[in-house]
C-alpha cells in the first residue's frame, strides 16, 4: 500500500503539481470528516497534527489545500501495524 501511495505522490509532483483540493476532495482522499479535518488544524484541539498541511485561503469564506503537500503528509504517515491472520 505504501509504495502505492509513493507512486501517487510521483505522479502528483510531475501532473499536479500546484493543483489545489478543496474540502469534498481531501475529506474523500484521506477518508476523514470534515470535522476532523478541521481538528487536525486547531491548535487547541486534542486531535490537532502540526504536520498536517495547512489550508491556502483562496477567498474570503474559502479555502483548499496542496494536493503535494496532502499526499505528501500521506506518505509520511507511519503505517498502521497490523497481524494478518492465518488460516490453517
Amino acid at each position: 500500500m505504501r509504495n502505492g501511495v509513493q507512486e501517487q505522490v510521483r505522479k502528483d509532483n510531475t501532473e499536479n503539481i500546484g493543483r489545489i483540493v478543496r474540502m469534498k476532495e481531501l475529506s474523500s482522499l484521506l477518508g476523514l470528516s470534515r470535522s476532523t479535518i478541521y481538528d487536525r488544524i486547531n491548535p487547541k484541539s486534542r486531535r490537532f497534527d502540526p504536520s498536517f498541511p495547512r489550508p491556502i485561503r483562496l477567498g474570503l469564506a474559502s479555502v483548499g489545500w496542496s494536493l503535494h503537500d496532502v499526499m505528501a503528509w500521506i506518505a509520511a504517515r507511519p503505517q498502521a501495524n497490523f497481524i494478518p491472520v492465518h488460516k490453517e
